[in-house]
């Protein structure tokens, strides 16, 4: 448990997942038992979830936050009330997303404080659609999305971004206000991230039609100026900045179990993905062996060639889920993957993921697993409003990275890459990378390595030197695993929990005479839809026994 803020006990877990009702307090609310009011307190939720504006930006301030602590309390009362005797397993399941994110609340408001510590926080120029359901990390609440934006500007597209800009320079001013924190890897990463903004902004002028237009140009300018001075104040304070980044094992473990249900530990995550890692090398070594008499593999060495690999590969990959009966596959699968086949890159230039692609790109496009899932949430809405919608906090890590990586190793086993017996090799690295870079960001949160040293094992312990040819990928991914807990491992630990669903579900259709049948499996989780694997688990088998480190703490907390 948290020893950093007072606690008091609001409902046990235990008893709601087991249909008991528990005793409610004299000042809760009275127990409501319906379904659909949980459904528009979701909506009051997330409405409240989104901070009031204040000179044209959202108020971070730390009076703000303090003024509205007790009708976040009063909220949270109104959610615990809810009694859910009787209800089906999706909709406790909704209940407990509702849960996650009110405690991610509570986290951030009283550990992980973005606003305060991670100037990163206030990024807002985004360039691309990231390939989960929400950015990865913690963003701000209005953000300018210039990838959604067709130039020239239409009229009504030209008042929104002019909107849009206008919260930057405000939001600037404030984050002078509100960043005291001392946590200094944090802000000497997060400068980079602010002097990016910069050059996107001014790459924003270059668009068709812009330059011509003076009031764009005005507001571009205006953020352009805000940005920059930002820039200045914040390397004028880095010297100042003296401590730790991490948050510490005990708040780890806590933010893991109750805001991301992921039911494991710090501890058991660093053994997780120490095995996975010595395993990953040790296939690696023996795929090797096994095919050291095969040639190796040529990358593509020219645009065509690489744009013939890629749209083969592409082919590949979708042919082989409907043939083999893996999934069943949609007709918006290929065009949401083949928007992101990727181009050639001199070999120089090349980070991780793209040298790999340039052997065989199928490992990668089945990471790319993201496009199917998210085209399936604009073309195929959940059932549930609860569910239709990312969830906040990055609580879908483990169920979108976790999948994402988990069909990077099912797919070879179930025979991808029975043409191409080397490609297996790029799976083990693929794994291999992904278990260093979160055992590098475990150690950094425990405050027992700085990011640079975390990045260290991310580098050393990717095979075949892949991580040291090209750094960026490196800071973009030490620095956001130690923005946001819990993501950098998610990878594996949600590939691992995937596995155990996969195993439970296969148990359970065993024990009922039933034959498991793979398409079932994955069509069932795409319609679970994008939220933990651990309650995915649950909804698909009934069983609530792997969740037990989150029911075992019983309680709540709060102030």
């Amino acid at each position: 448990m948290r020893n950093l803020i007072g606690s008091v006990l609001l409902v046990s877990l235990a008893a709601f997942l087991s249909c008991e009702s528990t005793e409610t307090p004299a000042a809760q609310p009275e127990r409501n038992s319906d379904y659909n009011d949980l459904v528009s307190f979701f909506y009051k939720w997330r409405k409240f979830e989104k901070p009031p504006v204040a000179d044209g930006a959202p108020d971070y301030t730390a009076e703000t936050f303090q003024k509205r602590w007790p009708q976040f309390q009063k909220l949270r009362n109104e959610l615990n009330a809810f009694d859910t005797t009787g209800w089906q397993i999706p909709e406790k399941v909704d209940w407990m997303i509702i849960w996650a994110e009110m405690n991610g609340y509570d986290f951030n408001h009283n550990i992980l404080k973005p606003w305060q510590r991670d100037p990163a926080f206030y990024k807002s120029l985004w360039t691309y659609k990231s390939d989960v359901p929400a950015h990865e990390g913690p963003t701000h609440h209005m953000t300018t999305e210039i990838w959604t934006y067709t130039f020239p500007l239409s009229a009504e597209e030209k008042a929104r971004l002019l909107s849009d800009l206008s919260v930057i320079p405000p939001l600037n001013e404030q984050a002078k206000i509100n960043l005291t924190g001392n946590a200094k890897d944090l802000w000497i990463a997060g400068i980079r991230d602010i002097e990016n903004q910069v050059v996107n902004l001014k790459a924003i002028l270059y668009q068709s039609g812009v330059k011509e237009d003076a009031e764009v140009v005005s507001a571009i300018q205006d953020a352009i100026n805000s940005t920059y001075n930002l820039v200045i104040w914040l390397k004028d304070e880095a010297g100042n900045k003296t401590g730790p980044s991490g948050i510490g094992k005990e708040n780890y473990t806590w933010y893991l179990q109750n805001v991301h249900l992921v039911p494991l530990t710090w501890e058991d995550e660093a053994m997780l993905l120490k095995s996975e890692l010595a395993k990953a090398w040790s296939s690696l070594k023996l795929e090797e062996h096994r095919n050291r008499n095969l040639p190796n593999l040529e990358p593509a060495d020219s645009p065509e060639a690489y744009q013939r690999l890629a749209e083969a590969s592409s082919e590949s990959l979708i042919n082989f889920l409907h043939d083999q009966d893996i999934v069943t596959v949609k007709d918006y699968f290929k065009p949401a993957l083949d928007e992101h086949l990727g181009q050639y890159i001199p070999a120089e230039t090349r980070n991780f993921f793209w040298i790999t692609a340039h052997y065989d790109p199928r490992p990668l496009y089945s990471h790319f697993y993201h496009w199917f899932e998210l085209a399936r949430m604009e073309k195929e809405p959940n059932a549930s409003a609860i569910r239709r919608v990312p969830l906040l906090y990055n609580i879908f890590d483990s169920r979108n990275e976790g999948m994402a990586t988990a069909v990077e190793e099912f797919f070879m086993h179930a025979g991808l890459y029975d043409d191409s017996p080397r490609s297996r090799e790029i799976v083990y690295i693929l794994i291999a990378q992904r278990a260093a870079r979160g055992l590098g960001s475990l150690y950094a949160h425990a405050n027992d390595m700085t990011m640079e040293e975390a990045g260290g094992i991310h580098s050393e312990w990717t095979p075949r030197g892949w991580m040291k040819t090209e750094k960026e990928l490196l800071l973009f991914e030490q620095h956001l695993y130690l923005r946001q807990p819990g993501y950098g491992t998610s990878y594996i630990t949600g590939k691992h929990l995937m596995e155990a669903t996969i195993a439970d579900y296969a148990r359970l259709k065993e024990s009922e005479n039933t034959p498991f049948e793979l398409k079932a499996f994955f069509d069932k989780v795409n319609t679970i839809g994008n939220i933990p694997i651990a309650l995915g688990h649950w909804e698909m088998t009934g069983n609530i026994q792997h969740i037990a480190p989150i029911l075992s703490s019983k309680e709540v907390e709060t102030n």
